[in-house]
């Protein structure tokens, strides 16, 4: 289902955050799941992972995380405002310590000149604060954005918590 690569990245995830005793959380709108997927399908992942948020639509993310309707009005979904606020969120709404969040446009339609199909926003809350990322992987098409968002994320995890 997930590449070697991804496969390789969430066996470090669990296995680090396992020795260090922590536990972690996703939250994800244009991947659906997928970070928390390639995650749980490592053995021992339910010691670290300890829920993985799918808030696809805006009041997903204003009801499960904590978003404010303020940010996604000023910024809209796909923003750096709302990957924090996401990543913030599944801390705040979980027994989580560190997480990473995803929102973009997967596409094929959706995309504007503004935002477009490609264009994904990170982030990963952990004791050092928030980081930020944002790609444009372009027209890989959807599940090849998504295969790549899936990567982008678990690196940035994997950063998080060396």
């Amino acid at each position: 289902m997930f590449s070697e690569e991804i496969t390789q990245l969430a066996q470090q995830i669990v296995a680090t955050a396992s020795a260090r005793g922590l536990m972690l959380a996703t939250a994800e709108s244009c991947t659906g799941g997928l970070v928390s997927a390639a995650i749980t399908a490592i053995p021992g992942s339910s010691a670290v992972l300890d829920r993985g948020f799918v808030a696809y639509s805006n009041e997903a993310k204003i009801e499960m995380l904590g978003v404010s309707l303020g940010i996604l009005s000023a910024h809209g979904a796909v923003s750096q405002a709302v990957a924090v606020a996401m990543a913030e969120g599944a801390v705040t709404h979980s027994r989580a310590t560190v997480s990473v969040s995803v929102t973009g446009v997967a596409g094929p339609g959706g995309g504007s000149v503004d935002k477009p199909v490609g264009l994904v926003h990170f982030a990963a809350s952990g004791s050092q604060g928030v980081v930020h990322r944002v790609e444009r992987f372009g027209h890989l098409g959807r599940d090849g954005i998504r295969q790549a968002s899936v990567r982008v994320a678990l690196k940035m995890l994997a950063d998080r918590i060396a």
